[in-house]
Formats: C-alpha cells, structure tokens, sequence
C-alpha cells in the first residue's frame, strides 16, 4: 500500500448533455480548468456505452469481458481524474441499467449520454498524483510522487 494526502479543492459540477460524449465531457473540464486530480460521482442515462465487466480469469494482465450498451440505459457512477502521459485519465465505474437488467464495469471508449449526465467533481489539491503505465500489471495505477 502507498497513498498521500490532499485537500479538497475546488468543486465543479458539470451537466453533459444529449449526444455529448461522457468521458470526452470530463477530459475536456479537466483540461479547461486544469483539474490534475479529483473524484466525482454522476448519474443520468446513457445511450451508446462500452464497459469492462470484469477479466476473463484471475490472472495479472487481466484479459477484459466487454460489454456493450447501444440502448438507453440509467447510469450511476464513481471515478477519478488523474493525468497519464500529459493527459486527463478518467477511471469510472459505474452501474448500468434497464429494465430488469443491470450490468457494472468500467466505462471506456464510447461513452454517449442519453437524455443529461450530472457530474459532481471534487478537484483534490495539494498532492503530487499521476497514472504510469505499468505493462506487466496491464493497467496504469496511480503514483505519488
């Protein structure tokens, strides 16, 4: 185990609208407004999403389990922001569903919101975090420097 220690920062919350990208969204804030560090929650309904359900097996790089949405669906989820190679990371993860039918993963890739995604971001400051990749792990955990 590592860690470190911050404070909260500013706060931002950001309403994504329909049709706009999920991720894309909150890359771009993260930039605009340098956010180097951060958590935030959402919810609201999502259209077109791909998701990591889980590995394959129990092995160190995992081998993921896609799961695509191309239906609306309600969303509510958790992440952070951390920067990986001069650029926004997003780590969210989050409950998908409709009807009786709800999926949970890790949201990558396309990301399109139906309807309007709310987004509390809580900016973390005073600490020294980044994402490198780490090939033999197949992930980029996060680093304190």
């Amino acid at each position: 185990m590592e860690y470190t220690s911050g404070n909260i920062g500013r706060v931002f919350f950001l309403r994504v609208d329909h049709g706009e990208d999920l991720i894309e969204a909150l890359q771009t804030i993260s930039r605009k407004e340098n956010i180097k560090s951060a958590f935030f929650f959402l919810l609201g309904a999502i259209e077109q999403a791909e998701i990591v359900a889980g590995p394959r097996e129990a092995c160190v790089p995992p081998v993921p389990m896609w799961a695509k949405i191309d239906t609306p669906h309600e969303i509510i989820g958790i992440g952070n922001i951390f920067y990986e190679n001069n650029s926004p990371k997003i780590h969210l993860h989050c409950s998908i569903g409709r009807d009786e039918i709800a999926k949970t993963g890790c949201l990558r890739n396309q990301s399109k919101v139906f309807m309007v995604n709310e987004v509390c971001i809580l900016e973390i400051s005073g600490m020294n975090a980044e994402r490198i990749n780490d090939s033999e792990k197949g992930y980029s955990p996060v680093i304190f420097g």
